[in-house]
């Protein structure tokens, strides 16, 4: 994104404004859906004093899309009006360290979820199926703890090749701390790519395997029940869960592409699907987080009583 600055002032293009428009109406739509799941689940919590795993998967994908959001929201709006306060070291290290965190931790915890539900939800006869589904609670922590520890790890990578690529780039000015805002890529990057791009492969492998697995168990059970015309609770869950990691399958496919195409064109100077990829990934926090809401009928219920309430005061005006 390129924009003209005079001495304190800015101008930016059309493009830009197109861009922070679009990007701050699906950030404070997600903000507040992603608000809502974590408010829902905190009172329950609250009422109930205790918490399942998906409840626990649920609430910190909600707090981590909440401030992914808002943080990355931040970042771009900052970088691309203030470009020149902006690139003062440390800061473009610290913002990129935490927004990796953020990313990658929404990313391990929503394959978290996928595995989860397959394990919990899929009928399989294997005794390490039932070994896993009956340890499910201690080894979602696992999961869970390994995909938080991962974003860290990942992040402190990102903040050492982003301080190493800027240090050799700098542009020396009277005070020595400010930086070009046109920083070319290099070799110092290709291991960072590496390791991204490893990480998110390795997330949506899971996503993919889960949702085979999880067909493929509603097949079978579906074939067991052809002769029975009541209703299966079992095949419901099956379902539901179905069109949950499905859906999910399909956003994240989207995701996955798209943080592929940003690795690709980050080291060109162009970039044709720059638009196209931004309105994406800002897309999928909002999406999968409200087709969690419907896919829980707690959350379902809560949600449209609050509709219902705010239409009735909005009629009442």
């Amino acid at each position: 994104m390129e924009a003209c600055y005079s001495q304190g002032k800015f101008n930016a293009t059309s493009y830009d404004v197109m861009a922070i428009v679009i990007v701050s109406l699906q950030t404070f739509a997600g903000m507040w859906i992603n608000a809502f799941m974590t408010a829902v689940l905190c009172i329950a919590w609250l009422k109930k004093k205790t918490f399942n795993s998906n409840e626990k998967i649920l609430l910190f994908l909600g707090c981590c899309r909440f401030c992914y959001l808002g943080f990355t929201w931040a970042y771009f709006f900052l970088s691309v009006i203030y470009p020149r306060n902006f690139f003062v070291h440390p800061i473009p290290q610290i913002l990129s360290a935490i927004q990796s965190f953020l990313n990658f931790s929404n990313l391990w915890v929503s394959a978290c979820l996928c595995v989860f539900y397959c394990i919990k939800i899929a009928n399989f006869r294997h005794n390490f199926f039932i070994y896993l589904k009956g340890k499910i609670d201690r080894i979602m922590s696992w999961l869970f703890l390994g995909s938080v520890l991962f974003s860290l790890v990942n992040s402190i990578f990102v903040y050492n090749i982003i301080d190493e690529t800027y240090c050799d780039n700098l542009n020396s000015t009277g005070r020595g701390n400010s930086w070009k805002l046109s920083i070319k890529m290099d070799e110092h990057f290709f291991p960072l790519f590496f390791l991204s791009g490893f990480g998110f492969a390795i997330a949506f492998m899971a996503v993919i395997i889960s949702a085979f697995l999880l067909l493929f168990s509603l097949w079978r059970h579906k074939s067991k029940m052809q002769t029975n015309s009541g209703k299966n609770l079992s095949m419901d869950a099956h379902v539901k869960a179905m069109k949950s990691i499905l859906s999910f399958s399909f956003i994240y496919s989207i995701n996955f592409a798209c943080l592929i195409l940003t690795l690709i064109y980050a080291t060109k100077e162009e970039n044709p699907v720059d638009i196209l990829v931004l309105v994406l990934q800002y897309a999928f926090p909002s999406v999968h987080s409200l087709i969690l809401i419907f896919s829980n009928q707690k959350l379902e219920k809560t949600l449209c009583r609050t509709l219902s309430c705010g239409k009735c005061k909005v009629c009442m005006r």
